[in-house]
């Protein structure tokens, strides 16, 4: 078999492909599967495998296809996937190309909605910690809505009903549609920066999940936690719940009701004032009665009565505590005069001069009693000396030497005590009185006790 018989692996590999690529069974495909090893690719493209329980296929789908979607695919979630189906030529391997993706059985909508509201819970923007308090009495209300819908006209009618003093600022914003989101976090930015509202409204009227969702947009959630004015979200009805309800400062189950959160009623408050006005009144009359009844009293008083006798009567009282007076501060002075005297006294004692001279006094004593009992401690020693001095010369080797005893060593000078420690011819050296004699042994005799 001639070498032209043989396929090169890249020749077999591309007609395989272009089998795949013709097959109409294997284009636009529609499968059902549970993605697993999901990883998107900083260029945007997703990569992931499809599988179930007996059998696994490998997918990509690029940027350009997922660039509309709502949610994010994860592992464990289970899709429906459309999409053709071709042979990578570089690894040999059949995969799927996906050109769209909605989750089985939960819609696409539900899921980027519950995954912002996860992520944005996990970042801190629903805290309590970072509401706002929205103003009692505010000066001006900021409206962030659609011009043209009825959500507008019943913000209006509230407010003016309740609290037609306050100021109505509205900032026109798309609230449905591609485009809606950024132009209402652009109205709250705008709001913030002219700074003209103490409070902000945002919302509309009700609808579907699909006509609410700008509302759900992570950059309507950031621009509502980034607002330095409160913020009261009024989206659709009371069942309806959104991501920008969260972030806001309060929620208001429809924008009639967020008017009603954003004034007080002015009846309500004029009533408030009528009724601190009664107690207020009250208040002052009852005290006016008491401080006249008090008067009263002081006036039928004695004191009021005869004051010329109170005025006696603290003349005696003066004099008494004048003469008083006297007593105490001639005996507080003399006291003092006393301890004067005796810290004299003591300072006298402790004056330096005097302790100085007390100080040399007992020097001399201290001196004198030294001297006698180093003199008693002299004569005991001299005593001592000459009787120990006696002793030893009694004792001395010297004495017994010149009553004609001698002491004999050997060459080493080792005291001889016994005939053991010397043998015949053994020099030996006898020391005497007045010298040494050098002497040799030429016999040892030993002594024969009786």
């Amino acid at each position: 078999m001639s070498d032209q018989q043989y396929l090169s692996v890249s020749a077999l590999t591309k007609y395989i492909k272009r089998k795949f690529d013709v097959d109409p069974h294997l284009q636009n495909a529609y499968i059902k599967g549970e993605i697993s090893n999901f990883k998107q690719h900083t260029s945007g493209h997703m990569y992931f495998t499809l599988k179930d329980e007996k059998a696994r296929l490998l997918a990509v789908m690029f940027a350009a296809s997922n660039k509309g979607m709502k949610f994010l695919p994860e592992n464990g979630m289970k899709v429906l996937v459309r999409g053709d189906i071709s042979l990578y030529e570089a690894s040999g391997q059949y995969q799927l190309y996906v050109k769209s993706m909605a989750p089985d059985g939960v819609g696409d909508l539900y899921i980027a909605y519950e995954q912002l509201k996860k992520k944005l819970e996990d970042a801190g923007l629903f805290l309590p910690k970072h509401k706002k308090a929205i103003p009692k009495y505010p000066k001006s209300v900021g409206v962030i809505t659609s011009p043209t819908g009825a959500a507008l006209r019943d913000i209006i009618t509230t407010i003016k009903r309740r609290y037609p003093i306050t100021r109505i600022i509205i900032y026109p914003a798309l609230v449905q549609g591609n485009n809606a989101a950024k132009s209402i976090a652009q109205a709250i930015s705008l709001a913030n920066a002219r700074a003209e509202s103490d409070v902000l409204i945002v919302g509309r009227g009700g609808g579907s999940i699909e006509e609410l969702w700008a509302f759900n947009e992570e950059i309507v959630a950031e621009s509502i936690y980034d607002s330095d004015i409160p913020i009261i979200s009024a989206v659709g009805h009371e069942t309806d719940f959104t991501i920008a309800d969260f972030v806001a400062d309060m929620r208001a189950p429809t924008p009639t009701g967020a008017a009603e959160l954003a004034v007080p009623h002015l009846n309500e408050i004029l009533e408030r004032l009528m009724n601190r006005k009664n107690r207020l009144t009250r208040s002052i009359q009852e005290k006016v009665n008491s401080e006249r009844t008090h008067l009263s009293r002081l006036e039928r008083s004695y004191a009021f009565r005869y004051p010329h006798k109170m005025y006696e009567q603290k003349l005696e009282q003066l004099d008494r505590a004048t003469e008083r007076l006297g007593k105490t501060s001639t005996r507080y002075f003399m006291k003092k005069r006393d301890d004067l005297n005796q810290m004299t006294d003591i300072l006298k004692k402790q004056h330096p001069e005097q302790i100085v001279k007390t100080s040399k006094e007992d020097l001399q004593q201290y001196e004198r009693t030294l001297r006698k009992t180093m003199e008693a401690i002299y004569r005991q020693k001299s005593q001592q000396f000459v009787s120990l001095t006696a002793t030893l010369s009694a004792l001395s080797p010297l004495k017994i030497m010149e009553r004609g005893y001698g002491l004999v060593f050997t060459e080493d000078e080792k005291l001889i005590k016994s005939t053991q420690q010397v043998s015949t011819g053994d020099k030996i050296a006898v020391s005497i009185k007045d010298g040494t004699l050098e002497c040799e042994i030429t016999e040892i005799k030993e002594r024969i006790e009786p």
